[in-house]
């Protein structure tokens, strides 16, 4: 019998022990400093807190441009000539010169979803007026907010800032909560990156008339913008605009060869590439206005044709390329972003936050292992033991997914400490009962475990399927405590369960006398 015992493989245990070997392994760097280890939230290493206003509206008049600027080029390409293209906020119109291109041009507008068309003819000509449906500005609302959230997030990832966290609030707005930024120049180059809008859009410059309002450049269809570094300078730029920044697929920062001024290169997609050769092949000698955020940054002359669909753009220092690249790399806000609140949590603050909570968790802790040994004798400290392994695995597995740790997800893992020895305790009574009723040790251990395991795991899945929730609907500091509340309830069926069963398996199969007194039983 113990010759069979001791050839048979306690896979619990062996588990266990390389569960445990594993949290420890994992842990250590932390400890250190090194990598990997868990990254601290905006709660306890202090940062920026803010809340920021996606203009929707704005999002629905780009597209609205967008879509005048596609159907200008259509036109030219297919030959359908327009005349007197007008945007407005929420529509835009024009002239199709001959009405018997009328069916050719319904059937190029048809191409477009979510588009209301109205026509009228005057004379020989057709008025076209074209808006958005009202379930498309609803989306086109909700898409902006989504990707301004998605933008805002690859900006802060090149911008190497760790676990920047990016959510929605509300229907137009968005918490971003930046751990670690303490200095006034972080700052300042934070809230440029998430605010401009990095909105590239190539014009023909209009270098026949001569305007000084608005009102007037409207009058032939053109806007005035200011010059980047001459504010006082304006263009006078023909709409709708030729090209736009949703078609850049890479932008560098290096430096202009003539005059080793700082520049962002930038490379267009095919479609761009294709539109830029052909709008420069037939625009020789006129100016192309390179246009950031409704800003002219340059408008040099058209030599040539220009093929091989890239560019530049020279500013002003070699920070601002930087942070304007990362802008153009990651794509261009759908619509502009305003600041609506800033916080700054200070890093003192964070660590009496660390302090307190250290304080709360060894405590808690030594309470729980004292009172375990205490008063379920070798049953408890074995209890001990799968909890210790259960605070390393949680340390070692956020770590490695880069996971950060908030005040709440301290808070978590304290409240992990009493769930995980909650196992142990039911498993603990449930062989306690057994004894009672007579049954051998072995028996009752066998028992024990069997009998108390579905009602660990009823308690543990409605815990996790709430800590799941919160992660899901929760915001930044709810969803470290749902991450820490979550490993800890994965570790612990690993450690309280299969831990605890493999230790008892392993004493038993050496031949280790167990009795009632090991489970703080008096005989």
């Amino acid at each position: 019998m113990m010759k069979k015992h001791k050839t048979k493989l306690n896979y619990r245990l062996v588990i266990f022990i390389l569960a445990t070997i594993f949290g420890i392994a994992f842990t250590i760097p932390s400890f250190l400093g090194k990598n990997p280890k868990v990254n601290l939230g905006l709660d306890l290493q202090g940062g920026m807190y803010l809340v920021l206003g996606v203009k929707g509206d704005e999002a629905v008049k780009n597209k609205i441009k967008s879509i005048a600027s596609t159907i200008k080029y259509i036109s030219e390409k297919k030959e359908l000539f327009i005349d007197n293209l007008k945007i407005g906020k929420d529509k835009f119109s024009f002239e199709l010169i001959d009405k018997d291109d009328t069916k050719k041009m319904d059937e190029e507008l048809k191409k477009f979803k979510g588009i209301k068309v109205t026509k009228k003819i005057k004379n020989q000509s057709v008025i076209y007026t074209v808006s958005l449906t009202k379930k498309a500005i609803e989306q086109t609302k909700e898409d902006a907010l989504k990707q301004a959230i998605q933008t805002i997030r690859s900006r802060l990832d090149a911008y190497g800032l760790a676990e920047p966290s990016v959510t929605q609030q509300g229907k137009d707005k968005i918490v971003v909560e930046l751990p670690g930024i303490k200095t006034e120049e972080e700052k300042r180059n934070i809230k440029k990156l998430i605010s401009s809008a990095a909105h590239l859009e190539l014009y023909l410059v209009d270098d026949e008339h001569k305007v000084t309002t608005p009102a007037e450049a409207k009058k032939y269809g053109d806007i005035l913008l200011p010059d980047k570094n001459n504010p006082k300078r304006m263009w006078l730029l023909k709409t709708p605009p030729v090209l736009d920044g949703s078609m850049i697929t890479d932008a560098s920062v290096g430096f202009t060869q003539k005059t080793n001024q700082p520049a962002i290169f930038f490379t267009l997609n095919s479609q761009g590439a294709a539109i830029f050769a052909d709008v420069t092949g037939k625009n020789v000698g006129k100016r192309l206005a390179i246009v950031v955020d409704n800003k002219v940054y340059s408008a040099p002359v058209i030599q040539e044709r220009i093929g091989g669909g890239s560019g530049q753009i020279t500013v002003g220092s070699p920070q601002e390329a930087h942070i304007l690249a990362i802008a153009l790399r990651s794509g261009s806000l759908p619509a502009p972003v305003v600041l609506l609140e800033q916080r700054s949590v200070g890093a003192s603050l964070g660590a009496d936050s660390i302090k307190k909570s250290m304080i709360a968790l060894i405590s808690g802790f030594i309470i729980v292992v004292i009172f375990m040994a205490w008063y379920y004798n070798l049953a408890g400290i074995i209890a001990d033991i799968a909890l210790i392994t259960n605070l390393f695995l949680i340390i070692a597995i956020m770590a490695i997914f880069g996971a950060t740790l908030t005040l709440p997800g301290m808070a978590g893992i304290v409240l992990t400490v009493g769930m995980a020895v909650d196992a142990n305790v039911i498993i603990n009574e449930r062989i306690r009962e057994l004894i009672r009723e007579g049954k051998p040790i072995r028996q009752a251990i066998e028992g024990g475990y069997k009998n108390a395991m579905s009602a660990i795991l009823d308690a543990n899945i409605t815990t996790l399927i709430a800590a799941i929730a919160l992660f899901a609907y929760g915001t930044g500091t709810i969803k470290g405590f749902a991450i820490t509340i979550t490993i800890g309830i994965l570790a612990s069926m690993l450690t309280a369960i299969l831990g605890t069963h493999g230790i008892w398996q392993f004493l038993l199969d050496r031949g280790f006398k167990i009795t009632p007194k090991h489970f703080g039983m008096k005989v």
